[in-house]
């Protein structure tokens, strides 16, 4: 019997990248799967792998930057398998290498919207549903972008370093309801990843070579394992703490 079999877990934007690999990882220690994200053609093309792992899925189109499609996607859960015990805030959109004074309306509004937003309404709609299960873990996800500062991030990483400051009040306010709240800073290989690779190739060569371990990360094997260690009672005694799962390449 796995790590989170009878555990309900959401995972926004799971449909590829770190959510998908978070997903795997679940999958395996047989949680019950809420994908949601803004292509359901991406979702709907993972259930038959996750559910090969063992999971049963259900998938549903929403939009993080949007409250009501959070309060929609929690009473999808809930309606489906029962109830929620895992939140997993991986939705974000970004644009790299835009600096500061570059940075328009649309950008800003894209960035912060369904990064921090996105994460506030998905926990505020899990929150109630958690505690009347006595408690839940919820992943949210920060960046080394907005820790060491480099330019052309300055709206993703005050977006990242906003939801640091998130997790860590809300750890404190729901502590009581045994609901714990942790962050992700993860450094791994996805499509906006590859994108970034060919798009900045002297950028990622410096990059690679700040990483201690000297590799880039993998979504399913690298972060998955610690996003499954926070959302299992493994953590039952770990809260309002950022993990980087990045090589080595931030050491605070």
């Amino acid at each position: 019997m796995g790590r989170l079999h009878g555990k309900v877990a959401i995972i926004t934007g799971g449909g590829q990248g770190v959510g998908l690999g978070i997903a795997q990882a679940f999958a395996a220690e047989g949680a019950s799967l809420v994908l949601s994200g803004r292509t359901i053609g991406k979702l709907e093309n993972v259930i038959p792998d996750l559910e090969a792992r063992g999971a049963q899925v259900a998938v549903i189109a929403a939009d993080a930057r949007s409250r009501a499609d959070a309060d929609k996607v929690v009473a999808f859960a809930v309606s489906t398998f029962g109830g929620v015990d895992i939140l997993v805030n991986n939705a974000q959109s970004s644009t790299a290498g835009v600096m500061l004074s570059d940075s328009d309306d649309d950008l800003i509004a894209e960035t912060v919207e369904s990064g921090l937003y996105g994460s506030i309404y998905h926990m505020q709609a899990v929150r109630p549903h958690m505690a009347a299960r006595g408690g839940g873990s919820i992943i949210n996800f920060g960046s080394r972008q907005g820790i060491v500062a480099p330019p052309g991030y300055a709206i993703y990483g005050a977006t990242k370093e906003a939801i640091r400051g998130l997790s860590r009040t809300a750890a404190r306010e729901w502590g009581p309801d045994n609901i714990r709240v942790n962050v992700i800073n993860p450094s791994a290989i996805t499509p906006v990843a590859q994108k970034w690779l060919a798009d900045f190739p002297e950028e990622a060569a410096r990059n690679l070579s700040e990483v201690s371990l000297q590799r880039w990360g993998d979504a399913e094997t690298d972060i998955g394992p610690v996003a499954l260690f926070l959302a299992s009672q493994d953590s039952r005694y770990v809260t309002g703490q950022t993990i980087n799962v990045d090589g080595g390449m931030v050491m605070l």
